[in-house]
């Protein structure tokens, strides 16, 4: 099982925070994911539980757990990466006047040996997607 974990801390509410991040059909706005669309809308909130989100080039994911505005889980079930058992869980908490954001998956390679690779990947992404973020708000 490979493991993500990426923080970083913005100088905004976390309720602002937590509207932008799960906004999925604007994801494409500033996560560096092309194509994000909302083509399932989740309940009691169109972003929340059985929320599916797509992206160019087929990647789909689902929102599993929704506690605005500190939390949020969500597994991938299909795409181009091979990785399965995934588990992402995005954790928001008030830091002084602003908030930090916790962003962790877990998942398994598909292809053995390769799992250091995506970890790094997925690290970048993170990484990057939270720069983005942080542009948006």
């Amino acid at each position: 099982m490979e493991h993500v974990e990426v923080t970083r801390r913005y100088d905004a509410p976390i309720e602002k925070v937590w509207d932008v991040y799960t906004d999925h059909a604007r994801w494409s706005e500033w996560s560096g994911m092309p194509g994000s669309r909302l083509v399932r809308e989740g309940t009691p909130d169109r972003n929340g539980v059985g929320a599916v989100r797509a992206f160019a080039g087929g990647t789909r994911e689902e929102v599993l757990s929704f506690e605005p505005p500190k939390r949020m889980t969500y597994t991938v079930f299909a795409g181009i990466m091979p990785i399965g058992n995934h588990l992402g869980e995005v954790d928001l908490e008030p830091d002084g006047g602003g908030t930090r954001i916790t962003w962790r998956c877990r998942f398994e390679s598909r292809i053995p040996g390769l799992g250091g690779l995506l970890r790094r990947f997925i690290t970048r992404f993170f990484e990057n997607a939270l720069r983005g973020l942080e542009a948006a708000l």
